[in-house]
């Protein structure tokens, strides 16, 4: 639960996308996880028919996946629930685990960690919208668009989802010294 927890602000992906991570997926020595398109938000067709989506993953989400790997790698699911390996923790696991450390739903849910990411990627550090929309995985909004823009910027994204850990790792470094100096 706590590198779940770790993982969900750092590559913001969909909670359900997350906690049903197999490590089939995974692949640490090139930093990408594959999320097949049958697990993603997509109508039928798209489930069936459609790429995966990549997630480049950050040299921090690296490090918690091979932390993690000799706890849950003999497992089919990174995130195994409790009433059987193959199955992922539950749809309330990290919501609940929020809720223990004190953000309730109006303050931070597990969802919004995606739209906290789109939004100081493009202002704070101003990242290409469309290399952030791919990431999130969405679809673009025109007819034409879908038709015409198969692009996944993964190049982009690489470089992206870098510097956003590296962003978090900043802010958390930050906050901990004020929190030092306020504590002193």
């Amino acid at each position: 639960m706590r590198a779940a927890l770790q993982l969900a602000p750092l590559l913001f992906q969909r909670p359900n996308e997350l906690r049903g991570a197999s490590w089939a997926e995974i692949d640490l020595d090139n930093a990408l996880w594959t999320v097949p398109a049958a697990r993603m938000k997509r109508r039928i067709d798209g489930k069936q028919n459609g790429d995966p989506h990549l997630v480049p993953l950050p040299t921090q989400a690296v490090e918690i996946l091979r932390r993690l790997h000799p706890v849950t790698g003999h497992d089919v699911m990174v995130f195994p629930g409790e009433r059987g390996h193959e199955r992922p923790i539950s749809d309330n696991t990290l919501r609940a685990a929020l809720l223990t450390l004190g953000y309730g739903p109006t303050v931070q849910t597990v969802h919004g960690f995606r739209a906290t990411a789109r939004t100081l990627l493009a202002e704070v550090l101003e990242v290409d919208p469309l290399a952030i929309e791919a990431q999130l995985a969405h679809a673009v909004k025109d007819a034409n668009g879908r038709a015409y823009n198969r692009t996944q910027y993964v190049k982009q994204r690489t470089v992206m989802m870098q510097r956003w850990a590296d962003y978090l790792d900043e802010l958390a470094a930050g906050s901990l010294a004020e929190y030092d100096k306020k504590a002193a």
